[in-house]
């Protein structure tokens, strides 16, 4: 008695086994990436240009809900404070409370605590790193906000005459940019610069919105995976069929 057909039958029962396997992993990472990015992460569009060329004037940005006191200098935050508007804006931290902030030194750079900083994130044609020089001490639980187009963003230097009110509070700030998500072209994480982590302090860790991708690629891939196994099981096993002739 031949046990091709039973052999046949315990292979086509794992593979459909496996693939329903591969089909349920897939939907739990699928969904629970999306799940918990939007849980972490909100979007933004960006109404002007004051964060070129970082950041472009209606680019989509993802940005992770975090508390003012995670925030570190070099972060991109997205805040509003009844002062600047009342409405969401997005500028750069380069002071924390205690700061003592000067623009420029003789090369045109921006000064944190007598020490230069090194911005490679300002366009080059930008000229120093601020074309109206100033000096501002950021007050304790504050933060001291500029735009990277310098100028033209109003920031943390059009608010010094405003009686100590150029800096905001740590619990203005509603969310931390990680990326930037459209236009496609410009996809991608936004870099945490390295001069910053050179300061006392240090600079923030980017979010886990990478893991979060990986999460919903891989679940993709293994839906359709498994979507995919049985039309090519069926297709392979109509291939090895062989005609028997009747005597």
């Amino acid at each position: 008695m031949s046990t091709a057909g039973c052999d046949g039958d315990g292979q086509s029962r794992t593979g459909r086994a496996l693939s329903g396997l591969a089909v349920a992993l897939g939907l739990a990472l699928f969904i629970g990436g999306f799940a918990w990015a939007a849980v972490q992460y909100r979007p933004y569009t960006v109404p002007t240009d004051s964060m070129a060329p970082t950041i472009s004037v209606g680019d989509r940005v993802l940005a992770q809900r975090v508390h003012g006191d995670a925030v570190r200098r070099g972060d991109v935050v997205v805040f509003q404070d009844k002062v600047w508007g009342n409405m969401p804006m997005i500028k750069r931290v380069v002071g924390t409370g205690g700061d003592r902030i000067e623009c420029c030194d003789r090369q045109g750079r921006l000064m944190i605590n007598g020490k230069p900083l090194e911005e490679p994130y300002l366009a080059p044609a930008d000229g120093p790193a601020s074309p109206t020089p100033f000096t501002a001490t950021v007050p304790e639980g504050r933060l001291f906000l500029l735009g990277d187009h310098r100028t033209d963003s109003v920031d943390s230097r059009t608010h010094l005459a405003d009686g100590g009110q150029s800096a905001v509070p740590r619990d203005a700030v509603r969310a931390r940019v990680d990326a930037t998500a459209w236009p496609m072209a410009g996809w991608g994480m936004i870099d945490r610069p390295g001069a910053f982590g050179d300061l006392p302090g240090g600079t923030s860790r980017p979010g886990p919105l990478p893991l979060m991708v990986t999460c919903v690629i891989a679940g993709a891939v293994l839906i359709l995976g498994g979507a995919a196994y049985g039309p090519l099981a069926r297709r392979s096993a109509g291939r090895g069929k062989v005609a028997v002739p009747h005597g």
